[in-house]
């Protein structure tokens, strides 16, 4: 069980979709706003895992045009996002919005972000330490997984509140904005490159 604790850690607070847009929102709209956002990242993230529990995620990603369409899907909103973080100038975050990313785009990432199924993946298949119980297995790693995805993710959303009301120079602000868009076409890569 430790064991689990400690790679759900580390898979989580490594940069994907989810934390980078996260910190941006925070950096460009506030603390407040950044909640809505991870509000729906949290529901489609338990939506999403269990659809890796259950298996649908592997029977969808089994049809080779479905599991095309998604890849392709996802690569385009995460470069789309990297551009909206990168082409952000000397604001921290992301380009001028009328208004923050909501619950409905945080829900709506996680179907999208190939982070959260190899992560759901991974630690859904892995990692068993109740062979004679799984139904409690789940139960009990869907409870660990909760306990530091919750906090690691407001720990991003504070970072880049925090960032973004510091009064960096335009070039340490572009530079930061590079820095995560460039974490993002990491992410798109790899993606990219498990798909294979």
């Amino acid at each position: 069980m430790l064991e689990f604790a400690i790679a759900v850690f580390f898979l989580l607070i490594t940069p994907g979709p989810g934390v980078l847009t996260t910190a941006g929102i925070g950096a460009a709209f506030g603390y407040r706003a950044g909640l809505g956002f991870l509000a729906g990242l949290c529901t489609g993230g338990f939506i999403n895992m269990m659809m890796v529990v259950s298996g649908l995620a592997a029977l969808v990603l089994a049809m080779p045009s479905l599991r095309a369409v998604l890849l392709i899907a996802s690569v385009a909103y995460l470069l789309y996002l990297a551009w909206r973080i990168a082409s952000a100038g000397a604001r921290i975050g992301f380009t001028p919005a009328a208004k923050p990313l909501g619950f409905r785009n945080g829900l709506l990432l996680q179907f999208i972000n190939p982070k959260a199924y190899v992560v759901g993946t991974t630690l859904f298949s892995g990692f068993a330490f109740m062979p004679d119980a799984p139904l409690w297995e789940v139960i009990l790693k869907l409870i660990i997984f909760n306990a530091i995805w919750v906090p690691v993710h407001l720990i991003w959303l504070t970072a880049g509140t925090h960032l973004g009301s510091l009064n960096l120079s335009t070039r340490a602000q572009r530079a930061i904005n590079i820095v995560m868009a460039l974490s993002m076409l990491i992410v798109v890569g790899v993606a990219l490159a498990s798909a294979r």
